[in-house]
């Protein structure tokens, strides 16, 4: 028996370091294929980071499903801490007994956490992906059956087949860590995930807490391109910051973001999941016809393959896929894998936009009129404030400092829009807020340029506004577009415009709260009425507003019916992104889906916050419910 245990012993060591050979083998198989990318500036203090960002930022995320975040901490935590153990007691041949056990009850953890993936995988939601993955409770399993045998059968019970199976379990395991990883076998986000959260493309991620509640403001400006040396975007796999790619491989294949998106949801040609791995295929080389998740609808599977140096577009994804996003970042807040969808999109577009003025639908229009006449309509600047006119609003001149700027964006020229923004003029103006407007000197601050790829439109745009506010004197701009908020307060920092920006609901909200003006409140208001609130995706995951505007409507005695999506985790509308522009066909339109999501809470209002959701909206055909924008619904209690 103890030339038994000695035999058993030796060979666990063998393996463990042939397992640590594998490893290493893999990583600098996967790590030349992220190295093929461009440089990216990286602190190696970040791999120092791993334990809290494993631990506290991604399961963060994860644990807004329950029943996965238990699953996860099983499977993964079990089978951490028994490696962990089991490279003590066999890597270093130390062979204490008190450590198999230890070894063994970690292995029962991680097996009952194996037993929930099998149920899940029993039957699969349809974003989870198939193939390798539905192997891979099997595999998981085999080599926590091997641990536990390693851990908890005494060494007297152990014949010479009992040990070869022991072997043999943890040999299958081991190489479903180790050679399926490195070959892009479902385990190697293992090996890419914790380096993704190292290394991550947005530092920024990490310094406070914006993944949930709307707390804090999240990082979401885009990274402007050094167009005068030459940056035009991504056109080829090996285009990406190398850190970028890494990130690519650190996919679940969950389908979290394929759920969320709404393109999908509308039968556009778009599955965000897909989209992050025909990036891993373009990286590795190879086709799509092997991917087991949903393809895009309409794109059947096989259509499409790449190489690290050939173009993304069209071979590895077509131009209609790239266009039918909304630049949401539905899909980033419900990623696990705190993967960056949209900064990828962007860089593509970017490519097509610069390269070739490959811009579809009326996208081409509008960017013309942006350079032209600095509004997306190519209107006149000059009448963008006619609909205030009868208001008295007066416009800032240079030298006399005002406390409030009230920039209104594009839709100043909007016929329905007016009536919000006159509502909104007439809050402020009862608050007694020292404001004033810009007048024919705004124009646009260029958001839709940007989403569109064409990075030069925008950073021009952008510089010549930075110009025309650095000749005023204002405390902080006010805005009720979303979108305009978002560019002056996120991305212009980037080239020297800094302000204070307010959306406002959130201004609103404080002129309420600290009683500057009292909207009357009748009693039981809207008894007879049921209200929902839509959140803007610029307002509410672009910059975490999300309790302003149900706290605004909570002072007003409104009664709120919330959609099932709603606050950090709402639908889009559709309007952003440039989507209406570029207009790919789906089997419906995402506005309609949102209308119906008001519908299932037998909402009679819909309480919007932003031009673009107004106007998605209230386009839908047919009886729905009305929509009416938060400020309305304000200086309409004002007057009462």
């Amino acid at each position: 028996m103890g030339a038994l245990a000695s035999s058993l012993n030796h060979a666990i060591t063998v393996l463990f370091w042939l397992s640590v050979a594998g490893l290493s083998a893999g990583l600098a198989r996967r790590a030349a294929l992220w190295r093929a990318g461009r440089d990216a500036s990286v602190s190696w203090l970040g791999l120092l980071a791993i334990p809290k960002r494993y631990f506290v930022d991604l399961h963060h995320v994860v644990a807004r499903d329950p029943y996965i975040a238990r699953t996860h901490v099983a499977t993964a935590g079990g089978a951490i801490a028994a490696m962990a153990l089991v490279a003590v007691n066999y890597g270093l041949m130390l062979y204490a007994s008190a450590l198999d056990k230890a070894i063994g009850l970690f292995a029962l953890v991680m097996l009952a956490g194996v037993l929930f993936v099998w149920h899940r995988r029993r039957t699969p939601p349809a974003r989870l992906s198939r193939g390798a993955w539905m192997r891979l409770p099997w595999m998981l399993a085999a080599f926590a059956l091997g641990l536990l045998a390693l851990g908890l059968l005494p060494l007297q019970l152990m014949s010479g087949l009992c040990a070869l199976v022991t072997v043999l379990l943890l040999g299958l395991g081991a190489w479903t860590l180790t050679v399926g990883a490195a070959r892009g076998g479902p385990m190697k986000h293992a090996l890419a995930g914790l380096l993704h959260l190292a290394f991550h493309p947005r530092q920024e991620r990490f310094k406070q807490d914006f993944t949930h509640d709307g707390k804090g403001t999240p990082v979401t400006a885009l990274k402007p391109l050094k167009l005068e040396q030459g940056e035009l975007g991504v056109g080829k796999p090996v285009e990406f910051r190398w850190n970028q790619l890494l990130g690519f491989d650190a996919c679940v294949q969950c389908g979290k973001c394929e759920a969320a998106c709404p393109a999908f949801a509308a039968g556009q040609p778009l599955n965000p999941k897909k989209l992050i791995q025909d990036m891993v295929t373009g990286m590795a080389g190879g086709s799509d016809a092997d991917f087991a998740g949903s393809p895009y609808p309409g794109i059947p599977l096989g259509k499409h393959q790449g190489r690290p140096l050939d173009a993304i577009v069209p071979g590895l994804v077509s131009p209609e896929t790239l266009w039918s996003c909304t630049t949401c970042r539905a899909c980033v807040q419900e990623c696990p894998m705190l993967i960056e969808h949209v900064d990828a999109i962007v860089d593509m577009r970017r490519h097509q936009a610069l390269q070739f003025g490959e811009v579809p639908g009326k996208g081409p229009e509008v960017l013309a009129n942006l350079r032209e006449t600095g509004s997306a309509g190519g209107f006149d600047l000059g009448v963008r404030y006619n609909w205030a006119i009868d208001l008295g609003v007066r416009q800032i001149v240079p030298g006399q400092a005002v406390d409030v700027l009230l920039m209104v964006g594009e839709g100043g020229f909007d016929m329905r829009y007016q009536r919000s923004l006159r509502a909104l003029v007439k809050v402020l103006q009862a608050a007694d807020v020292d404001f004033a407007v810009l007048g024919s000197l705004e124009t646009d601050t260029g958001d839709v340029a940007r989403r569109l790829g064409d990075e030069a439109t925008f950073q021009g745009m952008a510089q010549h506004m930075i110009a025309q506010l650095s000749a005023f004197t204002f405390k902080r701009i006010v805005t009720a577009d979303p979108h305009v908020m978002h560019c002056l307060r996120n991305e212009y920092p980037a080239f020297g415009g800094r302000y204070e920006v307010f959306h406002h609901t959130t201004f609103m909200a404080a002129l309420v709260s600290s009683g500057k003006i009292k909207p009357r409140v009748e009693p039981a208001p809207g008894s007879d009425q049921r209200f929902t609130y839509h959140d803007p995706c610029y307002l509410g995951r672009y910059n975490g507003e999300i309790e302003a505007p149900r706290e605004l409507l909570k002072m007003l005695g409104l009664p709120l019916h919330e959609m099932e999506r709603n606050g950090m985790r709402g639908r889009c509308c559709g309007g952003g992104g440039g989507a209406p522009l570029t207009d790919i066909p789906g089997k419906q339109r995402i506005p309609d889906i949102r209308i119906h999501d008001a519908r299932a809470v037998r909402a009679d209002t819909v309480v919007v916050a932003c031009p673009n959701c107004t106007a998605m909206l209230e386009g839908v055909v047919g009886p729905r419910p009305e929509v009416r924008d938060i400020a309305e619904l304000l200086a309409a209690a004002l007057e009462n």
